[in-house]
Parts: C-alpha cells; structure tokens; sequence
C-alpha cells in the first residue's frame, strides 16, 4: 500500500507536470484537446492521491485544499463531458500554485 509520502509525491509530480504543459490561458485549454485531456488526467492523480492521504495525516494538516481537490476529481470523473473548462483553469491558476508549495513544505518538514 503507498503511504502518505509516496502520494504526495504524486501530487507534487502531477501538479509539475501541469505546470510544464499548462495553458498560458483557459482559451488553450479550449482548443487543444490533447493538453486538456492531460490537465484533467493529472488533476485526477492529484485528487485519487489526495484521497488516499491517512486520516492522521490529514488530522496533522486540516487544510480544505484536500477535500477540495478529492471533490473536484469526482467531478471530473463523473461529469467527464459536462465539465467547465472555466473551473479547470481557476484549478490551474488558483489552487495549484497554493497546493504546491504546501505539499512541498510537508515533504520536506515532516515527512523526510
């Protein structure tokens, strides 16, 4: 089974990922198909890795940014050919770069 590291590094290569390939604008995200379908796989990733986070490690660090990440991969996953382009960027350019830092700090901190 993973443990708490090895899915935050998930996360932290996921949101890397985004960010070598990201959408300099949510209009890219529109019209390349093939750039969205990667963003949305890897916010996918980052949501399953936040979900399989321990309930004592999400004790130790309450942050809503975990339960929102698990609420918008089920959105992603269950809403696949209804999902606002609009949100996904607002992932991009707001949360990411707050997640990020926070999941890098963790590893570096407490779980190294």
């Amino acid at each position: 089974m993973r443990d708490d590291r090895a899915r935050l590094e998930d996360i932290r290569d996921a949101i890397a990922e985004i960010e070598k390939r990201a959408a300099h604008e949510c209009e890219d995200l529109e019209r390349d198909e093939m750039l969205r379908v990667w963003v949305l796989y890897h916010l996918q990733i980052i949501g399953e890795a936040c979900r399989g986070l321990s309930e004592e490690f999400r004790d130790r660090h309450p942050e809503d940014i975990w339960s929102s990440a698990i609420s918008f991969r089920n959105v992603l996953v269950h809403q696949y050919f209804g999902i606002d382009i609009e949100a996904v960027w607002q992932v991009i350019a707001r949360d990411l770069p707050a997640l990020r830092p926070l999941v890098e700090r963790i590893l570096i901190e407490e779980l190294a």
